[in-house]
């Protein structure tokens, strides 16, 4: 009697590929597109001069853009917060501590942060650090209206497709009325 060994060829060009197709999928992925600042201001916070970066400029109501906050000699040793005054920020939202940018790891910041109200916003900052403890405003940021349609008009034309494929299948299934057919056999 003779055993045979069978090898697993199949399996293993399946997890091969499996592998290989998870590490060419993964790199675009993992590559973040870089913040494009357009606009600046400078806040003296105290001892400290903070830099403001904005994606987009103008800014606009409801329109995601990224905030960067920048500390003269960097945020190595500092520590800080952001206060936020103005018709569309929240009483939760109103204090928030500075972390990492996500996608610009050598500055503070707010990643794809919307401003839901236009109107007049300041920006007001308390910065910790080497030299002690400083204080900044950037009053008067102007936030214009929201671009494009209404919001009301934008979830109307979108939820189109959705309503006509519930008329779809609500008329084929008044047309084939399963559960009323009769059974030949």
């Amino acid at each position: 009697m003779s055993i045979r060994v069978r090898r697993p060829r199949r399996a293993v060009i399946t997890v091969v590929a499996a592998i290989m197709l998870s590490l060419v999928s993964a790199g675009p992925a993992m590559a973040y597109a870089p913040v494009g600042i357009v606009h600046t201001e400078h806040v003296k916070a105290g001892p400290y001069d903070v830099t403001l970066g904005f994606s987009t400029w103008p800014i606009r109501a409801m329109q995601s853009l990224d905030f960067t906050f920048v500390p003269a000699g960097g945020i190595a040793g500092k520590s800080g917060s952001l206060l936020m005054d103005g018709p569309g920020v929240k009483d939760d939202e109103h204090v928030t501590p500075l972390v990492r940018h996500p996608r610009k790891l050598d500055s503070w910041g707010l990643d794809v942060k919307s401003l839901n109200a236009p109107g007049t916003y300041s920006l007001g900052f308390a910065v910790d650090g080497p030299q002690g403890h400083g204080e900044g405003t950037l009053p008067g940021l102007t936030v214009l209206a929201q671009p494009g349609p209404p919001v009301a008009l934008s979830w109307l034309v979108g939820s189109l497709p959705f309503v006509g494929l519930v008329v779809f299948f609500v008329i084929a299934w008044r047309r084939t009325r399963p559960g009323r057919q009769a059974l030949t056999i």
